[in-house]
């Protein structure tokens, strides 16, 4: 089990960018895959992106591909989301979590231990 912490939110102009941060506790992380999700008012929580544990393998949403980027740091224990071109459609909660396994996947239900989110919101 890991306890996750994001940060990095903010309020940022369409076409502006923001850098997600997720810090971990725990040695786990390193062997753990980890997924970005995001959820905004009214809607179900959905992925955005997804890593493997050794962060050779990554996957987005069509709605953010080119646009987001997946990264993670394991000496560090902290995995990221660089987000470019942004809009008001991605404005929303966003949350980090992690797998307990190394692959990772794109269904939220495969992921055990989130953070409590940071807010992202996109102005016109």
């Amino acid at each position: 089990q890991v306890q996750l912490t994001e940060s990095g939110g903010g309020l940022v102009q369409a076409g502006g960018s923001l850098r997600l941060s997720c810090a971990a506790s725990g040695r786990a992380f390193s062997i753990y895959a980890m997924g970005w999700f995001r959820q905004a008012p009214g809607k179900d929580r959905e992925i955005v992106a997804a890593i493997d544990w050794r962060g050779s393998s990554t996957n987005y949403a069509d709605s953010v591909k080119g646009r987001f980027t997946i990264s993670r740091d394991n000496a560090k224990n902290t995995v990221y989301l660089q987000m470019n071109s942004l809009k008001p459609d991605d404005t929303a909660v966003y949350y980090c979590a992690s797998r307990r396994t190394m692959r990772a996947t794109m269904t939220p239900e495969d992921y055990a231990d989130w953070g409590q989110g940071t807010q992202v919101t996109v102005s016109s």
